[in-house]
């Protein structure tokens, strides 16, 4: 985004610190309605987006190690992208576990409330893939939605047919640039949904938790239909494939979102229950 002598910013970093910015300000001024203390809010959730980044780059490296194996140092350069959403919602949750059992801070009040901004964040990780070119890349397609890159468009160094992964592309000999699948803008239209989604979830709010497992189900559900499939991710379970149309099934993410959306399920129906009468 701009470079000032040995001073960087990345537009990735850019759009998350102001989506973290903007979700602070969402969470505070819905827990404040709900006659909540947002001070306390703002410890434990400075904790976890710490807890959430952490758990984020260990869920991305988790289920894709390749370019990790061969550099492990890249590791701690999350500004070249490459954070897991779940992985976050992991850590971040935990977070605000610990806080809870530990100094009586709500829970499900807190994470409801964060929930448009988690939305957000989303949409601005994907923009910052987006900006990055390489990251989150989607596959070759023959449909009339392909997108092919421009040659200004340095940060992307181009599709190698056959290959899943494209931090190895230095082993292709014919680097294509399109068309592709443009799956970062499939994402933020995910993102931009769930937004609209959560802000529902809040207003009709039968209990407390309400707002959570819908975001973490139905993000689960959006995500592994209308954009993993299209990513350029290994197929941790082949099970199908078409190269022409760039569609891949089953990607690990996909594979993990199963037991996310019936955890999720079983969740919103154990706390239906448990909600008092009245």
């Amino acid at each position: 985004m701009i470079q000032i002598g040995p001073l960087r910013i990345q537009w990735y970093g850019f759009f998350l610190t102001v989506a973290i910015f903007a979700a602070f300000e969402l969470a505070k001024r819905r827990l404040k309605a709900w006659g909540l203390d947002t001070e306390r809010f703002e410890h434990v959730a400075f904790w976890a987006v710490v807890w959430g980044v952490v758990g984020a780059r260990l869920g991305y490296v988790l289920t894709s190690p390749g370019p990790f194996l061969e550099n492990p140092a890249e590791i701690l350069y999350i500004w070249h992208g490459g954070l897991s959403f779940h992985g976050a919602v992991l850590g971040g949750a935990l977070a605000f576990l610990y806080f809870h059992k530990r100094k009586g801070y709500p829970l499900y009040p807190y994470l409801d409330a964060a929930t448009p901004g988690v939305a957000l964040g989303i949409m601005a990780g994907r923009l910052g893939n987006f900006m990055n070119g390489s990251d989150t890349a989607g596959r070759l397609t023959t449909l009339p939605i392909g997108f092919t890159w421009p040659e200004s468009a340095t940060g992307f160094p181009g599709v190698c047919p056959g290959i899943d992964d494209i931090s190895q592309v230095y082993r292709c000999t014919e680097l294509l640039r399109g068309p592709v699948h443009l799956t970062q803008i499939y994402g933020v239209g995910v993102g931009l949904v769930l937004l609209f989604l959560s802000l529902y979830w809040l207003k009709k709010r039968p209990f407390y938790g309400y707002a959570f497992w819908n975001f973490l189900l139905w993000y689960s559900v959006l995500r592994s239909v209308l954009e993993e499939p299209f990513r350029l991710n290994p197929l941790w379970l082949p099970v199908y494939r078409n190269d022409e149309l760039g569609i891949g099934l089953f990607t690990a993410t996909q594979i993990v979102s199963i037991p996310l959306i019936l955890l999720s399920w079983w969740a919103l129906r154990r706390l239906a229950r448990l909600r008092p009468e009245g």
